[in-house]
């Protein structure tokens, strides 16, 4: 499987409540999962986000060519 990646930095001042809300609608709306998150000493927060890449195969064969 192959996977498309988002990573983004969250700052301290985010509440826990504003950053769940906000992985909530990446996830529902998106289509993302969460694959990474790291909270720093300092209060910051890395996030890396993941989805699968789908990909979409021609089913016709390459003699078929109705408008050539």
């Amino acid at each position: 499987m192959e996977y498309e990646f988002q990573r983004f930095s969250l700052p301290r001042t985010l509440s826990r409540s504003a950053v769940r809300r906000l992985l909530t609608d990446h996830a529902e709306y998106g289509g993302w999962e969460l694959a990474r998150l790291r909270r720093f000493p300092d209060g910051s927060r890395a996030v890396e986000l993941r989805r699968r890449i789908i990909r979409v195969r021609s089913t016709l064969s390459r003699e078929f060519r109705p408008f050539v």
